[in-house]
């Protein structure tokens, strides 16, 4: 369980992701080393659901400046989770 706890850091509350709720898809911000597998199994144990398929997107730090100078955000995993017919996850709430 401290394991799953590690691999999901953070819901994704953005406009698409809420709309996607509808579709029992919810999306996480994850580790970068999470596989699928792993991302399933965590969802599994923390929510009591049942995740049906588990897609994942690599996203790129931006490149930001602050006083002239360069910088860069981290890069970061989303995991995009797909849940069996009648379950419902609460995000606000489960995390």
């Amino acid at each position: 369980m401290e394991r799953a706890l590690t691999v999901i850091q953070a819901p994704l509350m953005t406009e698409k992701s809420t709309t996607a709720s509808q579709f029992r898809q919810y999306g996480f911000k994850t580790l970068l080393e999470a596989t699928k597998p792993e991302i399933k199994s965590a969802i599994e144990q923390i929510f009591k659901v049942k995740v049906v398929a588990v897609n994942t997107i690599l996203q790129k730090g931006k490149v930001k400046r602050f006083k002239g100078r360069e910088g860069r955000r981290s890069d970061y995993k989303k995991a995009i989770v797909t849940l069996a017919e009648g379950h419902t996850i609460d995000v606000g709430a489960g995390l």
